[in-house]
């Protein structure tokens, strides 16, 4: 079938057909190009000033006939041969209107991509189109960055080029590309990478954040990922366009850019509609990711154990179950009624109905490993134990502070979310008392919901925890809205009205003479501190157990014989550290909870 790609919108029906004949034109095996196929073109375009493009087979059939706009053309895919050492086998002859015959930037980097035998652009003069001449180019060999190299020819007009003969050049150019790939591998390595983010009303969802600031973050989440950032790009908008976000137009012109530049992945700085990602990715032609996905990809990479794994493939099951394409709700009325029936479930239907599955069985996984941390948590709060949970903005200094504190060698990184998996360790302080320090996974503006639901076991840790040390990174420029992202999600998680030791960070990291730390360090309950420079850490560990010294005591008790009862309920809720039976009753050294010394008030021997 003679199908017509591209764009066809507002083509006659007479030049649809012209179009279709294109199909019947023939190529000498030995020929580049015929004089018939140029000006059959070349009239097509004159006549609708439009691109029109066509493959043409090394045995000389066309096999693929696209129509574009006055600028580009949208070529089908390529079912040539694959191989670093082999091209195509297809070459692609385009017109170009307006009678420039040079390719462009878009036309070497589909060559390259598609690994044609050869792109041809047919400059096209008007009103005398037979006087049009052409240019071509073709992969030449791979260079030291295992990049293809590409050499261009001409102009030439229509009776040169038939002079050409092309499986001598085919041949020569994929002799030298087996030679080279012996030694390389063209290797994609890092996807290269543009970021996209939109400046409008409600856009950033926190105060004095800018959409500027927000993209340069995205852009530190992207090189955590392991992604080449090429660039970045700020789009002004009244509100998000409901198919494009960015507007259609701005959709357009960089798919022109990531088709030039040989881009590998786009990523937005919001969070995309299902829709819109699906448009999105066929308007640009490569793949599409929202910021909440890219999150939920460093999570994955960074999840060693197997409860953070079963958290962050629940938050990817949850993101992924509506983006799930297909017929959407019609799906829904298969199998019952009149006119609904069919064989069974469609390959849609098993996926959703998998995901799902998979979903109530990790829930059923996370609600176990919560039901053991209870059980730890009871374990310590008997033995009266206090916690001491590390929260703060991503990259704000928690596990070095948490090293540094308990001379641990957890994995700690300048690039964020270093630290997934909840971490603890005892904490020694100043009064001989002993502590539990947990480091948690750092927050970051916009946390994903799904994240948050997840990971809900082990924010539980913070909930439950006597004192929290917020870590906040006070070198960086918006280490105030930071915090407040901090707090945001504090809230969210029902932890906000914990005691809360404000730790600001990265003191070492502060101009000289410029006096931030000193007006800090006069809050209520916060300390000005470096993790790594081992600043001010002595006068930490002392407000830690001033914070604390309130939550668990020992005290020595004297438990009548007769009310057994009470020598039983201290074992319940506190540690005996020593027990002896005198003729007056049992003496009891006993570590507890302050809040429980009410109960056995009468039962204490005075020090």
């Amino acid at each position: 079938m003679n199908d017509i790609f591209g764009n066809i919108k507002g083509i006659r029906n007479s030049v649809i057909e012209e179009l279709q004949t294109l199909y019947d034109v023939r190529l000498a095996s030995g020929q580049l190009l015929t004089g018939e196929l140029a000006l059959k073109m070349a009239d097509i375009t004159d006549f609708i000033n439009r691109e029109v493009s066509v493959y043409i087979s090394r045995s000389g059939q066309v096999v693929a006939v696209a129509v574009g706009n006055d600028q580009s053309v949208e070529l089908p895919p390529v079912e040539g041969r694959r191989g670093s050492s082999r091209l195509s086998g297809v070459r692609c002859v385009h017109t170009h209107p307006g009678g420039n015959p040079n390719l462009s930037g878009v036309d070497i980097s589909a060559l390259k991509n598609n690994r044609f035998d050869a792109m041809v652009a047919i400059g096209v003069t008007s009103p005398d189109f037979t006087q049009s001449v052409m240019t071509f180019a073709m992969i030449t060999g791979i260079d030291e960055n295992e990049q293809y190299q590409v050499e261009g020819y001409g102009p030439l007009t229509f009776a040169e080029a038939e002079g050409i003969y092309f499986p001598n050049l085919v041949a020569t150019v994929e002799r030298i590309l087996d030679k080279q790939s012996g030694s390389t591998s063209l290797a994609q390595g890092t996807e290269r990478t543009i970021l996209v983010g939109m400046e409008y009303a409600g856009g950033v969802g926190i105060v004095g954040w800018t959409a500027e600031d927000s993209l340069e973050e995205l852009k530190q989440l992207a090189d955590t990922a392991g992604a080449e950032v090429v660039a970045k790009f700020l789009q002004k908008r009244p509100k998000p366009d409901p198919a494009f976000f960015i507007g259609k137009g701005k959709v357009q012109e960089l798919a022109l850019y990531v088709q030039q530049e040989n881009i590998d992945l786009c990523i937005f700085d919001d969070e995309l509609s299902p829709a819109q990602q699906r448009n999105i990715e066929q308007a640009m032609g490569v793949r599409v990711l929202d910021r909440t996905a890219l999150i939920l990809d460093i999570f994955a990479q960074r999840a060693h154990t197997n409860e953070g794994k079963l958290q962050v493939e629940l938050a990817q099951l949850q993101y992924t179950l509506p983006r799930i394409m297909g017929k959407g709700l019609s799906l829904s009325r298969l199998g019952g009624g009149i006119g609904t029936r069919g064989p069974g479930e469609t390959k849609l239907e098993v996926d959703r109905r998998r995901i799902r599955d998979r979903i109530a069985y990790i829930k059923d996984c996370i609600s176990k490993v919560k039901n053991v941390r209870a059980l730890h948590r009871a374990g310590r709060n008997k033995a009266s134990v206090p916690t001491v949970s590390l929260v703060g903005y991503t990259n704000a200094g928690k596990s070095t502070l948490l090293n540094t504190l308990t001379n641990s060698d957890i994995y700690a990184k300048d690039q964020l979310f270093a630290t997934l998996d909840p971490t603890t360790r005892q904490l020694d302080l100043p009064n001989k008392q002993q502590a539990i320090l947990t480091d948690t996974v750092g927050f970051i503006q916009r946390l994903p919901h799904q994240l948050v639901a997840a990971f809900q076991s082990t924010l539980e840790e913070v909930v439950e925890s006597d004192v929290l040390l917020h870590v906040i990174d006070v070198s960086h420029e918006l280490y105030k809205e930071q915090s407040n992202a901090v707090y945001n999600v504090l809230e969210e998680i029902g932890a906000k009205d914990k005691t809360i030791i404000t730790v600001y960070n990265k003191i070492d990291k502060l101009p000289e003479g410029s006096g931030l730390a000193e007006r800090l360090a006069k809050e209520e309950n916060s300390i000005c501190i470096s993790a790594k420079g081992r600043i001010n850490l002595d006068k930490l560990l002392e407000l830690i157990a001033d914070n604390l010294k309130m939550k668990s005591v020992e005290e020595i008790f004297l438990v009548p014989y007769s009310d057994s009862a009470a020598a039983s309920r201290l074992h319940d809720v506190g540690t005996v550290l020593e027990q002896e039976y005198l003729a007056e009753g049992t003496q009891m050294k006993v570590r507890l909870d302050a809040d429980k010394l009410g109960e056995f008030e009468k039962y204490l021997i005075e020090a």
